[in-house]
């Protein structure tokens, strides 16, 4: 693509509108699920070190798989929102495997913001039934219009709830849905309203900086896909005891999500449930080994550098791709 800025000679720089144009959300969705039938193992990724400053923290996210490794480095700085900007930003060195010499480097906020519903779109791609039409949102940022996308890609969403805090960014989001052809109403958190949407959803999406649950458990009927993705510290959470507890968890990694989900930690440390409550990872969910059973279905995500690389990757290969059909 002509117009990529370059940082020095030869090494591009894929901005944040480069990497969505490069990468549709059902694409990133498929080079998930294909590097995982690839053998791509989730549990060997690095664990990625996380260092308190005074804004917030900074995350180091390594990882390789097939002719790429890569890096990413995260920042999350909760203030920033009242400052206009975002609260999670990155960026995204892409290195050849072989040499470990740097390819590209790109926006991580933007892979950030592609990766994660896609990811949470692979395991409803798996989890939820094949008619699945409603869906209740918690949150109104960027992740939680993503899943609105993403989501849509796999099943026939056509109704959306969605439930904020912040009444007017919950506002928003359901006009933004609404502009796209979906019945869409809002709710703030603070109105119990919400609580028969829940009830009813085939489908929540769990996009929040909350530190406790969002909701009780006991409202997800059986058969419903819950997936949460906004906390990836042992003492935050989004989900409670009650529904962890009677529901099918598949993760991406056990031993990310032993260690960093708050919403299998905490009731791990408390007793409701233990390690073995896990019923798979996400290459075992792909592989066709996990059994989603008859009542709710739970995907934590806590984010991983491996997905970070299988869609940075991906985004590099269509740059190179369409840069050499212009020349």
């Amino acid at each position: 693509m002509n117009g990529v800025p370059h940082l020095d000679d030869g090494l591009p720089y894929l901005d944040g509108d480069t990497v969505r144009g490069l990468v549709p959300p059902g694409r990133a969705v498929q080079a998930l699920e294909d590097a995982l039938r690839g053998g791509l193992d989730p549990e060997t990724t690095p664990p990625r070190p996380v260092v308190d400053v005074p804004a917030g923290q900074l995350l180091l996210m390594p990882a390789f798989w097939g002719a790429y490794a890569g890096v990413k480095i995260a920042t999350v700085a909760p203030d920033n929102p009242a400052r206009g900007l975002p609260r999670i930003q990155a960026v995204h060195l892409l290195l050849d495997a072989a040499t470990l010499s740097p390819v590209a480097t790109m926006d991580g906020t933007a892979l950030t913001t592609l990766r994660t519903p896609a990811v949470s779109a692979l395991a409803v791609r798996r989890l939820a039934p094949p008619d699945a039409r409603s869906l209740v949102v918690f949150g109104s940022g960027p992740q939680a219009w993503g899943h609105v996308a993403a989501l849509r890609e796999e099943r026939p969403v056509d109704r959306v709830t969605v439930v904020a805090r912040d009444a007017g960014g919950a506002a928003r989001l359901a006009e933004r849905c609404a502009a796209e052809g979906l019945t869409a109403r809002s709710h703030p958190a603070s109105d119990p309203a919400w609580h028969r949407a829940v009830e009813e959803a085939d489908l929540i999406a769990c996009c929040t900086t909350a530190r406790t649950p969002l909701f009780p458990g006991r409202l997800v009927r059986d058969g419903a896909v819950v997936v949460a993705v906004g906390s990836h510290e042992p003492g935050a959470r989004e989900l409670d005891d009650d529904l962890v507890a009677r529901a099918v968890v598949v993760v991406e990694a056990r031993s990310a999500a032993l260690t960093e989900a708050g919403d299998l930690v905490v009731p791990i440390r408390d007793g409701r449930i233990t390690a073995d409550h896990l019923a798979g990872n996400l290459a075992e969910l792909v592989a066709g080994r996990v059994d989603p059973g008859s009542g709710p279905r739970v995907f934590k995500s806590v984010g991983m550098a491996w997905q970070d690389l299988v869609v940075a990757a991906a985004a590099y290969e269509a740059w190179t791709s369409r840069r050499g059909d212009l020349q």
